[in-house]
């Protein structure tokens, strides 16, 4: 059996392309050097996420819109070709301002030396970001040379079903990368006591042990606008525990496994995708959103926003 390492980002990344791409390729080599054949990058390495949550998210502080949002960069453009020529013999994910020529999405694309590999529309938006990117609408997971990965963006990691969807399509690898910030209101003073950071370790490790899978995690740090990342970048093993992580500091956490050895010893017992009882959640095959009671559906609604602070 052959072993993998793999690594995931912890770093700042700001609207300069050309300042991101000179430290997306220190990271590569950096990973390079240190024998990594899979190497995550965060949500929008390529141009900058958004300046705010708070709906405008292309505007400066004082609203003006001066500043002109994530580069739209198509996937079979100069942009995306440049990290795959920086990828070499690597299989490396980043995430980008997608453009189809009419729409933006926010995308994460996973290339090596020979091209685009698999590319993923982030589907699910959290508070404004709707006002910016469009969303994609599906998950699915495909073939690389350290094995078959399926892709989250941020917020996507939140719900269940996007991982599962991707572990049920075969995913040995799930890689989710963000721009997650700390909480927007009453935020702790020390970064590692965050509860916004301490549930995307949650989701993180939640989503390695429900589908008992090899999960990477790649976040930014530092700021960027109103936003204060929690990088925590990390490796997760098919059993939820935390085989490296870079804490809410810039770094990169790098892990080595052989995949098809850990996803069979953590299937072997019990296995969660084996065990399942499809037809004990018919909920979940219907449109729940339109099944939903106008009173549930209210209820939620209400909620909505205490929930997300």
């Amino acid at each position: 059996m052959s072993t993998v390492r793999l690594a995931a980002v912890s770093a700042e990344f700001g609207r300069d392309l050309e300042e991101d791409f000179a430290v997306a390729e220190r990271l590569i080599k950096e990973a390079r050097a240190d024998g990594a054949q899979l190497l995550a990058l965060p949500e929008a390495c390529l141009g900058g996420y958004l300046l705010s949550l708070d709906g405008g998210g292309s505007c400066d502080a004082d609203g003006r819109g001066s500043d002109p949002g994530p580069p739209p960069l198509a996937p079979d453009g100069p942009e995306i070709r440049r990290l795959a020529a920086l990828a070499e013999d690597m299989t490396v994910i980043a995430g980008y301002c997608e453009t189809d020529g009419t729409s933006r999405y926010n995308s994460v694309v996973c290339v090596s030396g020979d091209g685009v590999l698999g590319n993923h529309r982030k589907v699910h938006q959290p508070l404004s970001e709707d006002a910016d990117y469009a969303s994609g609408d599906g998950f699915a997971a495909f073939d690389t040379p350290v094995g078959r990965i399926g892709m989250l963006i941020c917020y996507d990691k939140a719900f269940p079903e996007a991982a599962r969807e991707l572990a049920l399509d075969g995913a040995e690898i799930g890689v989710c990368v963000s721009a997650w910030p700390a909480a927007r209101t009453n935020p702790a003073p020390d970064l590692t006591e965050d509860r916004w950071k301490r549930r995307f370790d949650l989701f993180d490790r939640a989503r390695a042990l429900e589908n008992q899978m090899v999960w990477l995690s790649a976040n930014q740090s530092g700021t960027f606008g109103s936003l204060r990342f929690v990088g925590s970048a990390k490796v997760v093993d098919p059993g939820g525990e935390l085989l490296a992580g870079t804490g809410v500091e810039a770094g990169i956490a790098a892990a080595e496994l052989d995949v098809a050895e850990a996803l069979e010893t953590a299937r072997r017992s019990m296995g969660h995708l084996r065990d399942r009882r499809p037809d004990a959640y018919p909920a979940l095959s219907a449109n729940t959103g339109a099944a939903l009671s106008a009173t549930t559906g209210a209820a939620l609604s209400a909620t909505t926003g205490a929930a997300a602070r």
